[in-house]
């Protein structure tokens, strides 16, 4: 596994290969550290990749969030293994899973949790707290569109501050702790929109799509066959916060930290040089835009076992940590210009 050790942000890149074995590098541990959780990554991705067929994005960008520690969600038509897939992340990650059903009539004390009143010993009465299915490390939260804003926002404070406040008490959450959300873009009767403040919880937006064909043919003959595949854990709960830990650490070159800083910024109309942007686009990305894709980046370089991120890595994570951060106009809208095609604008100096 080819590394990259620098020994400061502005020093030149070298292989750590060709580095004499006799001296001593102050980023030596650290290069060990990345090279033994990327060869533990590449496990988990072989791992969760023998029950999901033919997304192997979709797992990568999932795997990137939850490394930096962020929440992630998932948009897609019905069929898509979107369940499956956070199911099959719970087990590989040695998290514990828990799956809530959004519906309209959902309310905060079915995902928080309640208190309850008992009688205790002498007749003495006294109340306590039954902890809801967000007192997991992964909570699926599928179809959250379908619940009321009133229960998003429950949900929003879970996201934020990683505790939940019950009668007046707070209530610290597992550690690590994790939302994957699931969205329908088809049916919109009976939904309610998420709004911009959530949406800007997520770290990732990922768009599932349809496998290609071979992958679909894969995925037909061995779900529909006597034995289902199953899959085992390869890391634990402590072995992904040490991860998240690492992701921390792991240096970024002035070139890429501009860079991020320069397509955040080229994405706000009030500021923006480009024109496309100023035409088309109504509110652009706020600060937390680009510490995803600092995070972001560090992660991805992280899972292929690199010492540092490059401009590749801004630019292959820019749609999902942008695209439901920005907002075009009705005359954007009119003319048929899509969010994918103004981000793409964005990145092209970067690449």
């Amino acid at each position: 596994m080819a590394l990259l050790v620098n020994h400061s942000l502005g020093d030149p890149v070298l292989s750590i290969t060709d580095l004499p074995r006799d001296h001593v590098y102050p980023d030596a541990s650290l290069a060990l550290d990345i090279e033994n959780t990327g060869l533990k990554l590449a496990s988990v991705r072989a791992m969760i990749g023998q029950a999901i067929f033919g997304q192997e994005e979709v797992i990568d960008l999932s795997l990137v969030t939850l490394l930096a520690g962020g929440h992630l969600l998932l948009v897609g038509v019905p069929g898509l293994a979107k369940t499956r897939l956070v199911e099959t992340l719970g087990t590989v990650l040695g998290l514990d899973e828990r799956r809530v059903q959004c519906t309209p009539d959902l309310m905060p004390a079915d995902i928080l949790g309640s208190e309850v009143l008992e009688e205790g010993e002498h007749g003495r009465r006294a109340f306590r707290f039954i902890p809801g299915p967000v007192f997991a490390q992964l909570l699926m939260a599928d179809e959250i569109n379908r619940a009321s804003p009133r229960t998003q926002s429950a949900l929003l404070q879970a996201m934020q501050e990683g505790r939940v406040s019950v009668a007046g008490q707070y209530h610290p959450l597992p550690r690590p702790f994790h939302v994957l959300a699931t969205q329908n873009p088809l049916e919109q009767e009976g939904t309610y929109p998420l709004p911009e403040a959530q949406l800007d919880r997520f770290l990732l937006q990922v768009d599932v799509t349809y496998p290609e064909r071979d992958a679909e043919r894969l995925m037909m003959i061995a779900t529909t066959g006597a034995a289902s595949a199953t899959v085992r854990p390869v890391l634990t709960a402590a072995e992904l916060q040490a991860a998240q830990e690492l992701v921390r650490r792991v240096p970024v070159g002035d070139s890429v930290v501009d860079g991020i800083l320069d397509l955040v910024r080229s994405g706000r109309p009030e500021t923006s040089d480009v024109a496309e942007v100023r035409r088309h686009v109504a509110w652009g990305p706020g600060p937390r835009a680009a510490q995803a894709l600092m995070l972001a980046s560090r992660a991805r370089a992280l899972m292929d076992g690199r010492y540092t991120p490059s401009r590749d890595d801004v630019v292959a994570l820019a749609k999902p940590v942008l695209r439901h951060r920005m907002a075009l106009n009705f005359s954007a809208r009119a003319e048929g210009i899509t969010l994918d095609a103004v981000i793409d604008r964005l990145c092209a100096p970067l690449a």
